[in-house]
C-alpha cells in the first residue's frame, strides 16, 4: 500500500499590503499597538476587487510547477479548500483544472472548510492515495476573507489576510501522516459566520450589536472553545500514537492570533520553541496558515527530514483536526 507524503509547497499573496501603520492613519482612534500585542499581526495581504480565490490558488500552483519542474499533465487529482469560492457553482476546482492545464482525466473537488481545512485535506489526500485511485495530487488552499469585512470592523480587519498555498503530494512507500483525529460542534456555528450569500435566510449571529461586517466573529467564545478543544485533541493524538509530548519536535498550530497561540502553549505546558508563531507579515489566512507555516519553517531550515511533528487545525464550524506528520522533504 502507498501513502501520501507532503512534498514541495509554494505560496502566493496579493501584491496589495495593508499594514497597521496604514490603518492607524485611517483610524487614529484605533489602538494599533495594543491590537498588535494581542494579534501578533503587523500587516496583511489584501486581494484587489478583481482578484479571487482561484486567481491566488492558480498563481501558487503555477509557481509550484515552475520552481519544482512539475508537469501539470502528471496531476491526477486536484483538491481545493476554500470558504470564498469564485461562484456558488460550478466548483472552483473545475475552473482551476482548465486554467492550470491539468488533464481532463484529473479529478477536481472543492471542499468548504476553514481553519481546520488543511488537516482534513491531508486525510482525504492520504485516503485517495492509499486506495490507489490517485498517485500525484495537487492540494490548493486559498481565501479572500477581506471581501466580506467592513472596512471599519476593527476586530476583523486587523486579523485576516488573503493568500494561497499549493502543496504537491506523491505516493510514498512508508506512512508519514498518522493518527488523524477530528472534531465537530455545529452548536458553535454562529461564532464565526458569513451572514450573506447562502440560499437559506441568514443565521443570526450571537452578540448581534457587534456585527459590522458580512463576516461575523465572536472572538471571546472562539478562544474559550479553542483552549478547551485543542489540548484534548493533542492528548488524543499522543495517546493514539503511544508518544509523549516530549517526543514531538514541533506543534504546528493554525495561526489564529498570537494571544490564542500563547494561551495554548501555556495550557499544553510546552516550551515556546516547540510552538512556532509566524503570522506577523501575513495575518490569519484561514485554511492556508499551516502550509504557509510549513513553508516558512522549511525555508529557515528549522524543519528537517525525520522530525516528528503534530499538525493542528481549529476554528470555524466549529471544526478541529490533528495528526502526526513526519517530515520527509527534501528526500
Amino acid at each position: 500500500m502507498k501513502h501520501a507524503a507532503i512534498g514541495p509547497i509554494e505560496l502566493h499573496f496579493p501584491q496589495r499590503i495593508e499594514s497597521n501603520d496604514d490603518l492607524q492613519q485611517l483610524y487614529p482612534k484605533w489602538n494599533l499597538d495594543l491590537i498588535y500585542e494581542k494579534t501578533g499581526i503587523f500587516q496583511r495581504h489584501i486581494a484587489e476587487e478583481h482578484e479571487f480565490a482561484s486567481d491566488l490558488g492558480v498563481a501558487a500552483a503555477e509557481k509550484l510547477f515552475a520552481e519544482h519542474d512539475i508537469d501539470p499533465k502528471s496531476i491526477d487529482f486536484l483538491f481545493f479548500c476554500t470558504q470564498t469560492p469564485d461562484y456558488p457553482l460550478p466548483t472552483t476546482a473545475c475552473l482551476m483544472q482548465q486554467r492550470l492545464g491539468l488533464p481532463t482525466s484529473c479529478g477536481a473537488l472543492d471542499f468548504n472548510l476553514g481553519c481546520s481545512g488543511y488537516v482534513y485535506g491531508l486525510a482525504m489526500v492520504d485516503g485517495l492515495i492509499k486506495s490507489g485511485a490517485a498517485k500525484r495530487i495537487l492540494f490548493i488552499t486559498a481565501e479572500t476573507y477581506s471581501k466580506y469585512i467592513d472596512p471599519e470592523d476593527r476586530s476583523l480587519r486587523t486579523i485576516f489576510g488573503d493568500g494561497a498555498a499549493a502543496t504537491l503530494f506523491e505516493a510514498a512507500d512508508e506512512p508519514t501522516l498518522k493518527h488523524f483525529k477530528f472534531g465537530t460542534n455545529g452548536a458553535g456555528a454562529d461564532m464565526l459566520l458569513l451572514t450573506k450569500s447562502g440560499m437559506r435566510e441568514p443565521m443570526k449571529p450571537r452578540n448581534r450589536h457587534r456585527w459590522k461586517s458580512d463576516l461575523y466573529m465572536d472572538g471571546p467564545s472562539l478562544i474559550s472553545f479553542t483552549v478547551d478543544a485543542v489540548p484534548q485533541l493533542v492528548d488524543q493524538v499522543l495517546q493514539d500514537s503511544n508518544l509523549s509530548a516530549d517526543d514531538i519536535d514541533f506543534y504546528l498550530l493554525h495561526q489564529a492570533t498570537r494571544k490564542m497561540l500563547e494561551e495554548l502553549t501555556q495550557r499544553l505546558q510546552l516550551p515556546a520553541s516547540k510552538v512556532p508563531i509566524h503570522l506577523k507579515n501575513v495575518g490569519n489566512t484561514v485554511s492556508s496558515t499551516l502550509p504557509i507555516l510549513i513553508h516558512q519553517l522549511r525555508t529557515s531550515g528549522e524543519l528537517q527530514p525525520g522530525q516528528q511533528n503534530m499538525l493542528i487545525g481549529f476554528g470555524v464550524g466549529l471544526s478541529w483536526a490533528g495528526c502526526l506528520w513526519q517530515e520527509t522533504f527534501p528526500a
